[in-house]
């Protein structure tokens, strides 16, 4: 009960395949009080289903990352029902599809705009919102999600752009809370099959090179992500901010693929 008497939002869970689902769970199975959010109306049956499934009466609500006013009337019912918050989940990231197999040069300002702000500022967004509950706990952690920033992969183009940046910020949003003991982590995966994966050209290809790269020879689940997760919003891992845990079976590592004699 790693997580006992700790309240977390999360907010990106679009289906059950979704890294935000995982860490949820994960949340869930030690303890945690946990909050979903979900984008629209769309997606609302989806993610209370997901809830009805685990436990009844798990607390959803809907926001819209990119609209202030949205954002705030979540933390404004969070206070009213919990009084303060420990942890955040930021799961939240898109471009433009064609944003990401043209080539970068070709991205126009609308698209770099919107994945940077979608991806990246609404991290912000969250972590300014979420801040006055994190005081009245004692402090908070928040992780936000990633993917190996250190490399070009081909049709990833404005996504890794944006992915760098949503690194940057986690840091600098590291110092600025480090003084009132919040913490903010990222954890980069490798490739999943989630649904935001789907719409990145030759994901299949990636997603069998990776596990044939990786020195434990396979890809990570969403289970072993979602503890991940879990970790860095725990008491465990009290004295870690301002880094990235890659949760890639060592894929980062790797500059080419493992021999088959290793």
């Amino acid at each position: 009960m790693l997580m006992k008497s700790k309240k977390v939002l999360v907010v990106g869970v679009a289906n059950e395949s979704s890294i935000a689902w995982a860490i949820a769970q994960a949340l869930l199975r030690e303890g945690a009080q946990v909050a979903l959010t979900y984008q629209n109306e769309r997606l609302k049956g989806r993610v209370e289903a997901l809830a009805n499934s685990v436990t009844p009466n798990l607390p959803i609500h809907e926001m819209d990352a990119t609209n202030s006013d949205s954002v705030a009337a979540v933390f404004a019912k969070l206070g009213e029902n919990w009084g303060s918050l420990d942890g955040l989940v930021h799961s939240i990231a898109f471009a433009e599809k064609n944003d990401l197999t043209p080539g970068l040069v070709k991205t126009p300002l609308a698209g770099w705009n919107t994945s940077l702000h979608v991806s990246a500022y609404t991290l912000l967004e969250l972590i300014r919102g979420a801040m006055p509950l994190f005081e009245k706990a004692g402090g908070g952690s928040v992780i936000t999600l990633s993917y190996d920033t250190t490399k070009v992969y081909p049709n990833y183009n404005m996504m890794g752009i944006a992915k760098t940046t949503l690194e940057a910020a986690m840091r600098y949003a590291a110092f600025d809370g480090g003084r009132r003991n919040v913490r903010v982590n990222a954890v980069s995966a490798g490739p999943i099959k989630t649904l935001a994966a789907r719409g990145i050209s030759g994901f299949s290809k990636m997603y069998e090179e990776a596990a044939r790269k990786s020195p434990l020879g396979r890809n990570v689940t969403t289970e072993e992500v979602g503890n991940a997760g879990m970790f860095l919003l725990s008491p465990l891992s009290s004295g870690i901010t301002g880094q990235v845990l890659y949760v890639d079976a060592g894929q980062v590592i790797m500059g080419a693929p493992a021999s088959e004699d290793a």
